[in-house]
């Protein structure tokens, strides 16, 4: 309830971060969003709303708009760059032990497809909350050509930097927003993980028709081999 409600309220919470520490405030900033981005344990950590609501702090000058692009940039730049280097490391080890779950095919597709599609996919991951966190992991795993990772990850670590931070700071000055910030994170959060909850149910869809069809055909079967 702790966390839910530090989420909820975090432009209160970061407000008094501001006021309390004040140049250290950007040194906290940078590591929520690097280790959100960068370490595959740490997938709760604010994304999305932090950048909007610390924009919008900027828009009050309680913080610097330009500094804040700069930092945010750096720390998804390399946040990104360590959750892959580690995944690229980890991947070889992999194909060296027995496992059921982990063998070298799995990795070989899974190689095939961020070559494929792994640039489309990371940029796309920047702005869905959990999957960023590994994204960049599965893409090392898969060993996916460093140089293509690190293009598309600079790609889309701007652009995500870039609109949630210019959002916060352009439209919170808006009546409306400014007055019903938390109501926005909330919706922010909401539109974030609309596709994972998407997929799911298309997912679910999917493989209760597959049952289904199969049900239909184990019983109609037995009523051919009567006939």
């Amino acid at each position: 309830m702790e966390l839910m409600e530090f989420f909820l309220h975090i432009d209160k919470h970061l407000n008094t971060i501001v006021s309390n520490y004040g140049a250290w405030a950007y040194l906290v900033l940078f590591l929520i969003v690097f280790c959100e981005t960068g370490l595959v344990a740490t997938p709760f950590l604010p994304g999305d709303w932090l950048l909007f609501v610390a924009g919008s702090l900027a828009a009050a000058g309680s913080l610097d708009p330009v500094l804040l692009l700069i930092i945010f940039n750096i720390a998804a730049v390399t946040g990104n760059a360590v959750n892959y280097f580690i995944g690229y490391s980890i991947g070889p080890r992999m194909l060296g032990r027995k496992s059921r779950f982990l063998k070298k095919e799995y990795l070989e597709r899974t190689h095939q497809f961020y070559e494929r599609y792994g640039g489309r996919t990371i940029i796309i991951a920047r702005f869905i909350p959990i999957v960023r966190t590994f994204a960049p992991f599965m893409a090392g795993v898969g060993q996916m050509t460093p140089w293509r990772y690190t293009y598309y990850n600079i790609l889309g670590s701007v652009s995500w930097v870039t609109i949630f931070v210019l959002g916060g700071y352009y439209f919170s000055t808006l009546p409306l927003i400014k007055n019903n910030l938390s109501i926005v994170v909330v919706f922010i959060t909401l539109f974030s993980v609309a596709p994972i909850a998407v997929d799911l149910l298309k997912r679910r869809r999917e493989l209760a028709l597959s049952r289904k069809h199969a049900s239909g055909r184990i019983a109609v079967e037995p009523d051919q081999n009567e006939g």
